[in-house]
């Protein structure tokens, strides 16, 4: 015969097992679980680092000297059109006006459309002349008495002939095929306002010998 409570020994003994067995199954789990999560993070850590100076390469696309191309292109885009905006403020001569006029305009479309060209590029051009343009301006803006005829020598000729010498060059040693569309789409208008800028050079020269 069975000892009194036998029966409910055997059910504890069972019940006890079964405690076990779930225990030892959830340690298991959690201990599957942890492994996982040590073997991720260690993944993690030994996972390759991107170096910083790769990430910038796939930023900026260009090389060193077309970058130098768009920062000289846009300084000097930057100093035919605020030059050209003295004379529109401080000029009384009509022809002088009308230049100055036509050289806002076209250098700020060709400004917006080197910035864009840039953007795409992944590199930013300055928002201003060099500090040396930026002197001349300055010294520009101090004359009263011959002031024309600075502008036309400074700003018309010889800032059209760094222009046109620096777009030259892109086109025949730019290594970025949409730069050297750009110098190519953009070359011909410098030349015709160097043109522009010579005659009207000469003009103001020969007013000053008449009087």
């Amino acid at each position: 015969m069975a000892p009194p409570g036998g029966i409910a020994l055997a059910g504890l003994t069972q019940e006890t097992r079964m405690t076990k067995h779930v225990y030892v199954a959830a340690l298991c789990g959690a201990i599957m679980l942890g492994a996982h999560g040590v073997a991720a993070a260690q993944s993690a850590q030994s996972a390759p680092k991107p170096d910083p100076a790769d990430s910038a390469a796939s930023i900026t696309k260009l090389n060193s000297e077309d970058r130098g191309f768009l920062t000289r292109a846009a300084e000097s885009g930057y100093l035919e059109v605020d030059g050209s905006k003295l004379a529109l403020k401080k000029s009384q001569n009509a022809k002088v006006k009308q230049f100055a006029q036509k050289m806002v305009d076209d250098h700020t479309r060709v400004g917006q459309q080197l910035q864009a060209l840039a953007k795409q590029k992944g590199f930013e051009t300055p928002k201003e002349p060099s500090l040396v343009q930026s002197a001349k301006l300055k010294a520009l803006d101090l004359r009263s008495d011959g002031f024309d005829e600075a502008y036309s020598d400074e700003i018309g000729v010889a800032a059209h002939e760094d222009a046109v010498e620096l777009f030259d060059k892109a086109t025949k040693e730019s290594n970025d095929p949409d730069l050297k569309r750009f110098a190519a789409d953009t070359l011909p208008a410098l030349k015709r306002h160097l043109q522009e800028a010579r005659a009207l050079q000469k003009a103001i020269k020969g007013q000053g010998q008449a009087k």
